[in-house]
């Protein structure tokens, strides 16, 4: 459909798409998992493109700079968590797909703040998906602290693990994949994991018992929480970024007893997101990618549904 985007703001930059990924949260927002959607709507949150037009507020040096937008197109700039650099809490924060029109297009429109330039040694073709499920996985090790002589699990090896699994290697760290897919455990391991464990293999779970200081969870369905909040050390964390819906069926004890916690966080604040990119370049770091281009978009779609990705899915601009 052809759609007249709104006059530029001041502090805003439009960037033409060259790039954009197709995540899950797309889906759950066409599919109105949760409850928010709004029809007609133009999905598409991991873009890269260039700033092709900027407000009159925006510098003009930023006028043809390669850059990537994610979930959030604006905040506030004026509450507690954007004055404190945590602008990805900020309870104002704006979607980029909810509200406005996202990045399956040929343009998108973004506050200037909420976009981040690609450093050098990045990838266009894949940056993309870094600025959703990358900066998803990297956010924890910054909020939380994560140290290379920790021992770090991560159960799930789709289209978050598998980066969770780079992201953690490279910050020096014991890494153990948990995945229900055997064809995986070798693919986990080129990733960066040092161990694998097949998640449907109960007694494999109970070996582990008291080993981890961080377990990740990427995924989005319920599984034995129980079972693995005993695999963490006294003080571990079990920490959620995969959106799972149904409540957790936790016994406190299991938390009192070992002095454990349960955690969950969003994507990451602009500042991260910087970070993160930089790290990846360093230690090159990529998601592994299937190009679509734009306008096989209901074919890519289709793909990811069905849970054939290997790992993440991009569309390239063919208009």
């Amino acid at each position: 459909m052809d759609v007249e985007l709104p006059a530029l703001g001041p502090k805003d930059v439009k960037i033409k798409v060259a790039f954009c990924g197709i995540c899950h949260s797309d889906l759950s927002m066409i599919n109105n998992e949760w409850g928010f959607s709004q029809y007609p709507l133009v999905a598409g949150h991991e873009v890269v493109g260039e700033i092709v037009e900027v407000g009159s507020d925006v510098s003009p040096d930023r006028m043809g700079s390669i850059v990537g937008l994610g979930w959030h197109s604006g905040y506030c700039q004026q509450c507690y968590s954007c004055d404190d650099g945590d602008h990805n809490l900020c309870a104002s924060a704006q979607p980029t797909i909810a509200g406005r029109h996202g990045g399956f297009a040929e343009y998108v429109q973004a506050n200037e703040k909420s976009v981040v330039e690609l450093p050098k040694g990045i990838d266009m073709k894949s940056a993309g998906p870094m600025f959703c499920g990358g900066i998803t996985v990297f956010n924890p090790l910054m909020q939380y602290g994560i140290k290379p002589t920790d021992k770090v699990a991560v159960i799930g090896i789709g289209g978050l693990g598998h980066l969770g699994l780079q992201f953690l290697n490279a910050w020096g760290c014991e890494v153990t994949a948990f995945t229900s897919s055997e064809s995986k455990a070798d693919e986990a391991k080129q990733l960066g994991a040092h161990h694998v464990i097949n998640s449907r293999e109960e007694n494999e779970i109970e070996s582990a018992a008291n080993t981890f200081d961080f377990i990740i969870t990427t995924v989005n369905v319920t599984l034995d929480w129980n079972l693995y909040l005993s695999t963490l050390k006294p003080k571990g964390r079990l920490h959620f970024v995969g959106a799972t819906l149904e409540p957790l069926n936790i016994g406190v004890f299991s938390l009192i007893s070992g002095q454990k916690q349960v955690s969950g966080s969003p994507v990451g604040s602009p500042a991260t997101i910087a970070k993160m990119l930089d790290f990846a370049a360093i230690h090159n770091i990529k998601p592994m990618v299937e190009m679509f281009d734009m306008s096989q978009i209901n074919e890519a779609v289709e793909h990811l549904e069905k849970g054939d990705a290997r790992y993440r899915v991009v569309l390239q601009a063919d208009f």
